[in-house]
């Protein structure tokens, strides 16, 4: 019985990756073109992410969940702030934000074939161990929230490998929040761990919930970290209430 669910979660595993990848190479034009002219049709390459990650969830078995997307102001932009299990997270949250957005990523995602051309075009580079790099990923956010489009921040920085509900928050998306006075709207993404946990390739079918609470308001506030404590709060309160 062993030999049969290792096998069986081997044969999976590599047909996540065949999915993966070849839905990744047949819409490269798609993923990628659009993002070589800047904002003016950056959307369309956020369409075929979308169309993408459909596929994916459908043909994996990986379903995503969402609720509250009522608290979605339309027109509003967001400074977008999760947590971070797994790898299958992202799939999730392109399905779940509407239009388009900017992630912000680190430089390591560019080694990763195929990804790595679509995460140049349609995230945030940065390279935390530059300064530099640092001062200009913040730069980039704060353009794309001056010309209305939304950015997602992982608040821990990276993915979270503790048994904690959640590890710190970095400061970088509540000083960006009270710099450009852009709510935060806090998303919590529940059972993507057990899926895919991090910094492995095991995997496995199920139900990953994605949860949208009520945007947090920073008009009029000045330090960062009393606006970072608060959202701890609300995401741990969150992820408590409906794990």
């Amino acid at each position: 019985m062993k030999l049969l669910q290792k096998v069986a979660r081997t044969l999976y595993t590599f047909w996540v990756f065949l999915v993966f990848t070849s839905f990744m190479l047949l819409f490269l034009p798609g993923l990628t073109l659009p993002f070589l002219f800047g904002n003016r049709i950056s959307w369309i390459g956020y369409s075929f992410l979308w169309i993408w990650s459909w596929i994916f969830s459908k043909l994996t078995f990986i379903r995503y969940e969402f609720h509250g997307r009522e608290n979605f102001r339309k027109g509003q932009s967001y400074i977008f702030v999760s947590n971070h299990t797994s790898f299958l997270d992202l799939p999730g949250l392109r399905l779940l934000i509407p239009g388009e957005f900017r992630p912000l990523a680190k430089k390591e995602l560019l080694k990763i074939p195929v990804f790595g051309l679509i995460a140049r075009g349609a995230t945030v580079i940065v390279d935390r161990s530059s300064g530099e790099s640092r001062k200009k990923s913040l730069d980039r956010l704060k353009m794309a929230l001056a010309e209305g489009i939304s950015i997602l921040l992982f608040a821990e920085g990276t993915q979270n490998r503790s048994k904690e509900i959640l590890q710190p928050f970095k400061d970088g998306a509540f000083r960006l929040a009270i710099d450009t006075q852009m709510p935060v709207l806090p998303m919590v993404v529940i059972g993507a761990g057990p899926l895919m946990p991090p910094g492995t390739i095991n995997l496995r079918p199920g139900l990953i919930k994605i949860i949208v609470g009520p945007e947090i308001s920073v008009t009029g506030m000045t330090e960062t970290i009393e606006l970072k404590n608060h959202t701890f709060d609300v995401m741990r309160n969150m992820i408590v209430q409906n794990s």
